[in-house]
This record gives C-alpha cells, structure tokens and sequence, in this order.
C-alpha cells in the first residue's frame, strides 16, 4: 500500500435507522434458495461449462432440493437459449421447480427471452437495470427519471408480450432488481422498486420478487442489514413481496452480509454452490444453509452428500475447493493440535444418540453430511497423545490404557519430527505394529501352555532368548504369574507387572483379542508391551514378551 487511505477512500455511509430491529431477531426458518450457478456462477468460469455440463449439474441442484434455478441468460447467446431449450423440450424440469432466466431491461432481449421459455411451466423472468449514482453517471449518463423508465418500460413490455406466455399455461413470476444496490441512495432504489410494482400489479398468489443485491460489497455486514431491513419497513406492498438477496464477497463477509440480512426482513436467497462467481464470488449458499442446520434449523436443501456434490462441482467448473472451505474442505474436520485432538476424542466418547451434538471443536456430526470420520485428527508435529490414541482406536479397533498415550504419543511424534510432514493414519498404524506386536528379537514365545493344578495355574513355556530355546515351567496364581516366575530363572530383567487390560479386535468367531500390559524393572523402568491373538491367554503373554523386547531395546 503506497497511498495513505485517506482521502483516496472513504467510509460507506450508514443507515439512518436507530430503532432498527434486526439486532434482536433470531433466524427460526430456512429462506427461498435459489441457484445461480448455472449462470452467474458459470459467466465466472475461464472455461464456461458446456451444454452437458450444465445439464449434469442442474440434475444436481434438482437432486440437492432447489426449486428455483437461474438456468442462464438466454437472449445474451445461442448456446444460453439452447440449454434453455433443451430442459423445457427434454422434459427434465421438475413441476414445482421454477426456472430463472437473466435479461436487461431492452425490448429485443425480452422477446428473445419469451421465445426460449415457450413450453416451461413455471418460470422466474428476471429484469435488471443499473442504478447506482456512479453507472448512472459514468455508464448511462442519465438521471433519476430516466433510470426509472428504462425499468418500467421494460416491465410493461414483460407484461405485454408475456402474456401469450401465460395464456399458454406458463406461471410467470417477475423478479426485478436495481442493480448495484447497496450503493444506490435508499429513497431511489425504493422509488424504483414501487415504480416496477406499479406497473406490475404482483398479487398475494404471485408475489414480485425484488432482489436487492450487493453487486460489488462495499459495506460492513451490519450495514447491509440496515439497508434490507429499511427496504421492507417502507414497500408499501410489502405483503405482495418477496424480498431477495443476492451478496458478493468482495470484503470476504458475503455470509455474514447474507445472515444479518435474513435477521432483517429477507424471505429469499441467491447464491452458489461454495460460493463462485464473479471476483471473490458469490454467497456460498452451502455455508449459509448448513448453519442454519446446525442451529436446528432444517435448510430444505440436501447436503448430506457432500463429497458427491464437491465432485460433480469440481469436474464441472474445474475449479476446487479449498481445503478450509466450511463444511466441504478437505480440512475442516482435520484436528493437528494436540489438546484439540485430545478434546474431540474426549467429548466424542461420551456423545450419546440422540443428544443434542457436542463434540468439542466441530460444529456439526460430519456423518449428516456423508463425510467419513477417518480424517478428523490428522497428525503431525504439532499433534499429541490423543490424536495418535483417537487414530489407532477409530480406524484400527486398538483402545489403548490411558496411560500408554504418552508412549506411543512420543513415538509418533518423532516421527513425525524427523520426516518433517504430517504422517497417514497407515504410518502410524504401522508404527505401533512395528514397535508393539512384532517385536521377536531378543524375546519370542514359542509356545507356551497351562494347567490348573487344586491351588495353582501350571505353565509351560517354550522361550527363544538371544537364539537360544528354552523350555521354562513355573506356577503361579493365574497365567500371567506363572510366566513371569517362569522367566526368573533366565538372565532378562527382574520385572513385575504394573497393569494389564484386554479387548477383541473385530466381532465373531474369528475376532482376535489384543493385551496390554505394563511392566516395571527392578531398574525403574516402565514400559507397555501388547499382543494379539486368537486366544486371549496367548495375547498376554505376547504382551509381555513385548514390554520385555521394548525394555531391551532400550
């Protein structure tokens, strides 16, 4: 920045409404969405979508749940006005879906709009005209007046050769909007909207949709309310209106422009999906809808796919999705921190079925929108015990003892020190293997076998120590004690079991079972050893004979 930012640029100007009523409104429904993908999305795009393209994505929004679509702008070229064409002659429009299409308020535009409609049975005819003071100046040279009667003139034209449209069997609604207005003055943007109405004569059965866009963001959110919620206290047909809304992203608040505005009086939203459009985009319409989701509110759009439609959306627009797009991101679900990874393992052990959602750090159950728990802690340097702990036990059955977190903690986490990267849940996976089930050098079990005898378990033990086989008996008060007295004989360490726990791996007859067991040396050193078989006595020995490679390891 090599220019002081005053005086090249200015404060937006506020709205003059001190008793405004926004502030203390809480949304309670889902608005009237409608899709602009297909053209104020696509007029976006390096490479428009071509006419299959566009017809595999309008089945999506269909399947999605949208019951209004801007399908294009028909008059603007040929291949506008055949994709239009072909949803109306391939039957593929839904009968409560409304098509949209785009015009400029001139005469050839709208009857080469009508003719591309012919056959469709409920259509969204959308008229614009500009009316900011800068396109008033700069683009039209025109004033006031004149701004208005391009917009009633073409109104009255939509009303006259619309009518054969009707007459057809066709449900017309009309959507007008002043473009650009969030920058025009409030008393003109109202003057032109009743202007419109007045010629219109919208009914309470079909209302006009007055579409109040922010074409460029200039003002914070909370301004944008202001001028929305100002808009509808001073319609004077406000009960034959559908108030719409249609952000950009300039200042990256496109969202939060769209919420506020809701809170003050907006009955409809225009958006796309993750929010492409024209320089930083549209409303991310996916954002807006499952916020309101997650406030128990139901959107009356389907998400619960999401992986699908970010595929359908990427190959079609050639675009991607970041990574910390909400909701959709590859990301977003992703814990690295340590304490974050231990809190949502944590709060995510206790979430019951049925309970409101509580998981600590993520704001919705990814399951309701079909994505995969597996992703949610992701480890690398910055990561603790309990992301390591969450990976082995959602992905891989393993439910490690508390208080073997920090061991297998640290390991992974020099792991991932030394390579520099985040590690795959198949890295970590495989360390704990390596490091914990198939460790058989100095130590490994051969065989081993009990009896119970009246007053005590009798083992026998076929033992390989640094090459050499042993066989080993002992008695002791349950299979774990008679091994370990059995190994007293041998020249490894003096230990004592400090803890033991067990689990099955799997379901059914063929489910192994997996030991952890903690040993402490007559040096002080403690260490977790585990083992898995299909026989639960056999798992614990293994164990042992882990602790006891890891002690010489060492």
């Amino acid at each position: 920045m090599h220019s002081p930012a005053q005086p090249k640029y200015r404060q937006f100007p506020p709205v003059n409404l001190p008793d405004r009523q926004w502030p203390n409104r809480t949304l309670t429904k889902a608005p009237i969405w409608c899709s602009v993908d297909l053209r104020d999305g696509n007029q976006a795009l390096a490479q428009p979508m071509n006419v299959d393209e566009k017809l595999e994505y309008f089945e999506m929004l269909v399947k999605i749940g949208f019951k209004q679509i801007e399908v294009g702008f028909p008059s603007a070229s040929q291949i506008e006005f055949d994709f239009c064409r072909r949803l109306i002659e391939e039957n593929r429009i839904p009968d409560d879906v409304s098509i949209q299409i785009l015009c400029q308020c001139r005469e050839e535009l709208i009857t080469r709009s009508l003719e591309a409609l012919r056959g469709a049975k409920n259509v969204v005819f959308h008229l614009y005209n500009s009316t900011s003071p800068a396109q008033r100046k700069y683009v039209f040279n025109a004033d006031r007046a004149a701004i208005v009667k391009i917009a009633t003139n073409a109104i009255a034209l939509l009303k006259k050769h619309g009518a054969a449209l009707i007459a057809s069997g066709t449900n017309l609604q009309l959507e007008y909007s002043p473009e650009s207005f969030t920058s025009t003055e409030l008393d003109f943007a109202l003057e032109i909207c009743e202007a419109v109405t007045d010629v219109w004569q919208p009914t309470v059965e079909n209302k006009i949709i007055l579409n109040l866009p922010a074409t460029v963001e200039y003002a914070t959110p909370n301004v944008h309310a202001d001028q929305i919620e100002w808009m509808c206290r001073h319609l004077t047909r406000r009960d034959r209106t559908i108030v719409s809304l249609h952000t950009h992203n300039d200042r990256g608040t496109g969202v939060a422009a769209t919420e506020l505005a809701m809170l003050a009086g907006a009955d409809r939203v225009e958006g796309t999906l993750f929010g492409n459009g024209e320089r930083t985009g549209n409303l991310d319409i996916v954002n807006v809808a499952l916020n309101l989701y997650t406030h128990g509110i139901e959107p009356g759009l389907d998400f619960s796919n999401i992986n699908e439609i970010r595929e359908v959306y990427e190959r079609c627009t050639r675009l991607e999705v970041p990574p910390r797009q909400p909701y959709a991101g590859e990301l977003v679900f992703t814990a690295f921190s340590g304490s974050h990874q231990d809190a949502i393992k944590k709060s995510w052990a206790v979430q019951k079925p049925g309970q409101p959602w509580d998981v600590l750090y993520i704001p919705v159950d990814p399951a309701d929108i079909g994505r995969s728990y597996k992703a949610i802690i992701r480890i690398n340097s910055q990561s603790g015990k309990g992301g390591v702990a969450y990976i082995l036990e959602r992905e891989y059955g393993f439910e490690l003892p508390k208080a073997m977190h920090k061991e297998i903690g640290k390991l992974i986490n020099d792991l991932a020190d030394s390579s520099g990267r985040e590690l795959t849940s198949e890295e970590i996976h495989a360390t704990f293997q390596r490091e914990y089930l198939d460790r058989t050098n100095p130590v490994a079990i051969k065989q081993f076998k009990t009896a119970e005898t009246d007053s005590a378990v009798h083992c026998e033990a076929t033992v390989v120590i640094d090459g050499q086989t042993h066989v080993l008996t002992a008695e002791g008060n349950g299979p774990i004690d008679a091994f370990v007295r059995s190994l007293a004989g041998t020249s490894l360490p003096k230990f004592e079991v400090q803890s033991y726990s067990e689990h099955s791996l799997g379901k059914g007859a063929e489910a192994k079972a997996v030991s952890y067991i903690q040993i402490k040396t007559d040096r002080g050193l403690t260490l977790y050893g585990a083992g898995t078989d299909t026989n639960i006595e056999l798992a614990s020995i293994r164990a042992i004979v882990s602790a006891l490679n890891r002690v010489l390891a060492k």
